[in-house]
């Protein structure tokens, strides 16, 4: 605590910290992450076909799969390491994963197309993937509601 010394009429230093600017700042800091965190939107939009069938559990953490999205506007993106979806063409697709699969050889491999989505497209992505070298191709669903 400060008290004014009596002998010559100074305060004494202050000893403690004054936390409460701090707590100020950090629950400003709260609301804003609060508000914009669902704002945020991971992933291109598909509307997947549904379907009954198991879901697959990912390989382990090391391991992300490969993501291929198709639009019906026929759009396509792609998806690895985590990151955003990127816009591709589809000749880029094969090398793409033959260089993702040199560095992770193991990865899960994924279309993602919207129930729109000519069937053509998607045979032609599953044979420039197996063109590329990969051994299966899963297809993703929406699960079936009961």
């Amino acid at each position: 605590m400060s008290y004014v010394s009596r002998k010559n009429g100074r305060r004494k230093p202050m000893s403690e910290i004054n936390v409460v600017p701090y707590i100020d700042v950090t629950l400003v800091l709260l609301i804003i992450f609060m508000i914009t965190t669902p704002m945020l939107q991971t992933g291109v939009d598909v509307d997947l076909p549904e379907a009954e069938s198991k879901t697959v559990a990912a390989e382990g953490e090391n391991n992300p799969p490969i993501v291929i999205s198709i639009k019906e506007s026929g759009e396509y993106f792609i998806k690895f390491n985590y990151q955003d979806d990127a816009p591709i063409q589809p000749e880029e697709i094969n090398a793409q994963v033959i260089a993702v699969l040199s560095n992770q050889p193991k990865a899960q491999v994924l279309i993602n197309a919207d129930k729109g989505v000519d069937y053509g497209a998607v045979v032609t992505v599953m044979a420039a993937l197996k063109n590329a070298g990969v051994p299966t191709v899963g297809l993703m669903t929406k699960p079936s509601e009961q």
